[in-house]
Order: C-alpha cells, then structure tokens, then sequence
C-alpha cells in the first residue's frame, strides 16, 4: 500500500490474518453439513446477537450513512427507528415459526404451503438480494481503501475477496458468527474513535458542530407531510419496517442463525439485542457524518481533492483539466458524501490509528459478505440443488458442494461490486436493489403465514401480480415523455411497500371470492 506507513500496514496485516486463523480453527470442526450450516445449534444468544448486528452495520453504514448524513440530513435514520417494531413482530411470531419447522432454510416451508413454484422464486429473489448486497459492500471496501493506496478499486475488491472467501468456506457459519462477535466490537471501537478525532479537530468544538448543523437544516428526520413522492419520513419509515420485517423473517443470513441459538429464548433475545445495539450505533454513524460536514464548512479547501476525483470519474477518459474544474465547482455534498470519510481518513488520523480504522471498515464488509456467502451456498444447496438436481446426495458430496458454492457466491457478489463502480450513492442504490428483490416474496410469505385459506392458485396470480407492480414502479422512468402520466408518481423506496402489499392484499381478496376450504 502506497500511502500507509509500516505501522498501519502491519496492524491490517494482524487482523486478516487473525480472521484467517479463526477460520483454520472452525474447519476442524465442519465435519458435516449440519455443522456447517446450523453450528449443531450450540451457539449462544448473545454471540448470535452480536454477529446479527454485526451483519447489519456493515461499510454501506459505515461509509454510506456518514456520506448520507453529509450529503443531506438524518431522514435515513428512520429506517433505524421502524426497527424496534419489526423485531417485535419477529420475535413474537418469526423466531417461533423457523424453531418450530426446523429446517436450515427460510423458504423449505413455502414448496409445502404453496408449492414448489413458490419456494424457488423466494430462492431466486433472495440470492439477487444478497448479490446486490455484496456487490455493495465490496464497492464499500474498494471506495474507502483506493484513497489510502491509490490502487484501482477492481484489484482492492479481488484480494479482499479472496480472503474473505478463505475464511468463509474454511469455517463455515461458526466461523462466521464468532468472528462477527470481534468484527462488532472492532467496528464499534473504531466508530467511536472516528467521531473522537473530527471533534478534537473541530475549532469551535461541538458547540460548533451542532451550531452549522441546526443552521443547514442537519438534524432533520425528514417532512412529515403525507407525501410519498419524495423521501418524507413516512416514506423511511414505511420502507424501513417493511425491509427489516424481510430481514428478521424472510432473509436467510438471520433465519439461519435462528436455528444455531441453543433455544428459542436464545434466538428471541439475539433479536433484541441487534436491535438495543444497532439503533444507537446508526445514530453515532449519522453524528459522524454531520461532524464531517461541519468540519468540511470549516475547512473547504480539504473538499478540493475529493471534488476531482469525482469529476474525473464522471468524464470521460481524456477530460481536459478545464472540463475537471468545471465540473468539480459544480458538485454538491451529496455528490461526493461518500468519498468524505475516507478522505477524513487519509489526511487527519495518526498513524497506527489508521490502520485500526481500516480493519474497522474491513470488518464492516467482511461480516456482511461472509454471512452473505454462507447463507446463499445454504439456500442452492437445499432449496435448488437437493430439490431439483439430485435429491439423494452424499453427506459428502453436500459438503463439497457448500465449499464450491460459498466459492461461487463469493466471486459473482464481488464482480457485482465491480460492476458498481461510479455509484453516486453506496447508500442509495443498495436500498433501491433490496426493496425490489425483497417486496415480492415478503409478500408472499406474510399471505401464506397470515391466510391459512389461501392456496396455490391465490398466491400465484397475486405473486404475479406483485411482480408486475414491481417491474412498473421500477423502469416506469423509460417511458416516453408524452406518456409521463402513465410513469410511477411515488418514490422508489416505497416499491417493497408496494409490492409486498399488493401480493398480500391481492391473495387475502382472491381467497375471499373463491372461499377455498381451510389449509391443513
């Protein structure tokens, strides 16, 4: 690395190789798919907690929400408000429901409730889910590091993803709980000492800190007019609950962790416990960004760099230096949020700290892909390899099939980060892609969990129906101009709001018409 000293070198060197050897350790024990996938349910509800939140705070939090914060205001803390209420929901009736069923994949039960066709597309939806949720975090990690080393964000995605596929197939879910039990700490550690050290350079302290935030209009959770055009609170809060009901009951990087708790009471409590940490850590993420931004206001000069580069991504190759300022000059903070915390990085923390951050912002992505990875060769293995290719596979066969396909996943999230480069927000476009793969099967999961009366042919026609809402509220922009009327008025986070309620609603209907005699 270009412009690390050999202090900061060695202690990101420390901790990938620590993450490694927790790794090595693990594999002695996958000695069978249940261990593997399930950890033979003998983890404790407060590592699965920690490994949970961990998963949620992942870079698009730590770089994405300073960014966001930066950019505009605290309206995307919302999202973290709503949670409290979907882990409610979970834990009263999702934790049960996956404890009681039993198997290692959330979505097993909906081949029994609806059919096969119903299995697959949760399957399908979910693992473009987790690709764009990779896709991002490795698009995190390359964002923040090529400030540091100045190599291309392509190479920085395929070496961190080596070894964070390393570690991932070597040790399989328990592996990767416990090293997000460290990563949770590592990450929160290092939040914390970012926001001490933007405070500490801060002129006027934090007196001046909230005196340019109250005055641009910072703090601001968002309009609270009924309006879902734009990003209102009412529009976070709607996506929020919505995507974190999919989270704790539909997404199998939490359901599988479910099923490694000791018992349902452990799994409850791993619930609550994201939600008791993940809240005030958002909240510290969002503080962060709009110390940034008051020390930005202060020193103005330090945005110049960062300006640049954003123009010369956004140019074509050969811009004249003309064409750079031009286009540097006319950029807003929301255009370059992301690119403010590590810049911060580069230029004011210590050496040795550095370094610390780093592993920080390597432990907020690795927990996430990891997780990711495992939970996506869980679901192929089950759900598409077992049940459609061969059914009566080996013991052994079925592990080398959870290594290759941990492999796979890895590979396809980290060139679907690749092809996110030149992203104007980490942010933005990971909330975009989650609400469009996750809006049709929450749906269809809360129809088949709610109405016993409904069946095959009510939640085919509504998933159908839901998908084609979906697809409108999405590419509805690519309609002509003379026919603007007919593009979607609301705003893009509420398509999960939409199409999940379109599914339900349409099944709940349907079955009220056809009055099917009650499922068994």
């Amino acid at each position: 690395m270009k412009n690390l000293p050999v202090l900061d070198l060695c202690v990101i060197a420390l901790y990938l190789i620590a993450m490694i050897v927790v790794g090595i350790y693990f594999s002695r024990k996958n000695k069978s798919s249940e261990q593997f996938t399930k950890a033979s349910g003998k983890i404790p509800g407060w590592a699965i907690g920690l490994s949970i939140y961990a998963t949620f705070l992942s870079s698009n939090t730590f770089l994405g929400v300073p960014g966001k914060a930066f950019g505009g205001n605290w309206n995307a803390f919302v999202f973290s408000i709503s949670m409290p209420l979907a882990a409610w929901v979970a834990s009263k009736y999702f934790v049960p429901f996956y404890r009681t069923i039993g198997g290692v994949s959330a979505y097993t039960h909906l081949e029994h409730r609806f059919g096969a066709w119903a299995r697959t597309y949760a399957v399908v939806c979910f693992l473009l889910t987790q690709l764009a949720r990779m896709g991002s975090i490795f698009f995190g990690i390359a964002l923040s590091l090529q400030a540091l080393t100045g190599y291309s964000m392509s190479v920085i995605m395929i070496v961190m993803g080596v070894c964070i596929i390393f570690y991932t197939v070597l040790g399989g879910i328990e592996a990767v709980i416990w090293t997000e039990v460290v990563q949770a700490i590592v990450k929160t550690v290092g939040a914390l000492l970012i926001l001490f050290l933007i405070i500490k350079d801060m002129p006027g302290g934090v007196s001046d800190i909230i005196k340019i935030g109250v005055t641009d209009q910072k703090f601001s959770l968002g309009s609270l007019s009924p309006n879902f055009t734009e990003s209102t609170f009412w529009v976070v809060l709607f996506y929020g609950f919505f995507i974190n009901l999919n989270n704790f009951g539909m997404d199998q990087n939490y359901v599988q962790r479910y099923h490694t708790a000791t018992s349902e009471k452990e799994a409850t409590k791993s619930v609550w416990l994201c939600v008791w940490l993940y809240v005030p850590a958002s909240l510290l993420f969002f503080i962060i960004g709009t110390c940034l931004y008051a020390y930005y206001q202060v020193h103005p000069e330090f945005l110049t760099s960062i300006k640049q580069q954003v123009a010369i991504e956004r140019l074509p190759h050969g811009a004249s230096s003309q064409e750079i300022s031009q286009l540097a000059s006319s950029l807003k903070p929301a255009d370059y949020g992301d690119k403010v915390m590590p810049q911060f990085m580069v230029t004011n923390i210590p050496a040795g700290l550095v370094g610390l951050i780093i592993s920080a912002i390597l432990s907020a992505a690795m927990s996430t892909i990891s997780s990711g990875m495992n939970a996506s060769a869980t679901v192929f293995s089950v759900d598409i390899f077992k049940r459609y290719i061969k059914p009566d596979i080996t013991e052994k066969q079925n592990m080398n099939l959870l290594y290759v396909a941990t492999v796979v996943f890895g590979l396809l999230g980290m060139g679907t980060g690749i092809a996110m480069i030149g992203v104007k927000s980490l942010l933005d476009i990971w909330w975009e892609l989650s609400g469009i793969f996750a809006g049709g099967m929450l749906g269809l999961f809360l129809l088949g969990m709610i109405s016993r009366r409904a069946g095959n042919h009510e939640a085919l026609t509504a998933t159908l129906i839901g998908i084609l809402v979906i697809l409108w509220m999405t590419f509805s922009n690519l309609i002509p101009e003379q026919y603007s009327f007919l593009r979607n008025p609301l705003h893009s986070n509420m398509i999960i709001v939409i199409g999940t309620l379109t599914i339900f609603l349409v099944g709940l209907f349907m079955t009220s018409v056809r009055k099917q005699p009650v499922t068994r």
